[in-house]
Parts: C-alpha cells; structure tokens; sequence
C-alpha cells in the first residue's frame, strides 16, 4: 500500500463513538446524503426544464429547496466527518445508490414538476423516518440532525403536495 493510500484509509479524525455505532451511524447517514445530493440535482434539472403557466413561481421554489437540500447534504457530510466517517458524495456514487429514477428528459410540464418532486420528496422523507429507528441508540446528535431534515423534508412535501389538482 502507498504512502497516499494508506494516508486516505487511515482515520485521521479523532471520535467519541464505538465502533459499532460508528457504523450505525455510517449506515443511516451516508444514504441520505446520497438522497439529498439526488434531490438538490433533481430539482436543479426540473428547475431549468419546467414550463408551463405557473413557471415563474415552481422555478423559484425549486432555486429555494435546492439550497435547502445541499444545506442538509453539507450538514449530513460534515455530521459524518466531525464522528470519522468519510462521507462519499462522488457523482457515481450517488449516480450508483440513488433508488430515484432520473429526471425527466426535455421540457417537463409544471404538474408533472410538481408530481416528480412531491413523489421523490416523499420518498426521501419515508426513508429518513425509517433511518432515525435505532440511531439515537448509537449518536443522538446524528438524530436530532435527521430530525431536523426530516421536519424540513416534511414541510417541502405540504409544499409541493399541495399544488397538485
């Protein structure tokens, strides 16, 4: 093994968690932060290809939660780094994990904008509520922070759920 290499497996970051929940914590966190980093280029596509005649105000909301979900991306990585966890944001990992199907290719019209993301929204904040079973056994603080996204997540699902006819 090479200097760089054994420089990149090592964990340099000191951590008050076991081991175990170390890994509790990897297994919860690093599919969200696949998710958010999948719903902030999800929602950055849709934003560029919506029309229709409400596309002013769906391409500003979209502009918004994808500040949010990059947020909570940042947040989530960072979580992971500050316990020695190497989060793995990389485009093929994301591409590779992501249980969403892509976007939608060409122009997309608002209602199915509006559908695609209440859909996958939902989907992330399912998920998330099933990721806090157990983790506040292993890190309360890497609980609370899912809490806090899935709040978030839950308030951008009234959102987008509501604008459906």
């Amino acid at each position: 093994m090479s200097a760089d290499t054994s420089a990149r497996a090592a964990a340099p970051v000191r951590s008050t968690l076991s081991d175990e929940a170390k890994a509790t914590v990897q297994r919860k966190l690093q599919p969200l932060l696949v998710d958010l980093i999948d719903l902030s280029v999800t929602g950055k596509q849709l934003h560029w290809a919506i029309v229709g005649e409400n596309f002013k105000p769906l391409h500003e909301h979209l502009d918004e939660v994808v500040v949010e979900y990059r947020g909570w991306a940042d947040d989530v990585a960072e979580r992971m780094t500050s316990v020695g966890i190497a989060p793995d944001g990389r485009v093929q990992r994301v591409a590779g994990d992501s249980p969403a199907d892509p976007a939608p290719e060409g122009w997309v019209p608002q209602g199915e904008v509006v559908a695609q993301m209440t859909d996958r929204i939902e989907a992330v904040a399912r998920a998330t509520r099933e990721r806090l079973e157990g983790l506040g056994d292993a890190d309360l603080a890497s609980e609370d922070l899912l809490i806090g996204i899935l709040d978030g997540l839950e308030m951008q699902l009234w959102m987008f759920s509501a604008q459906q006819g």
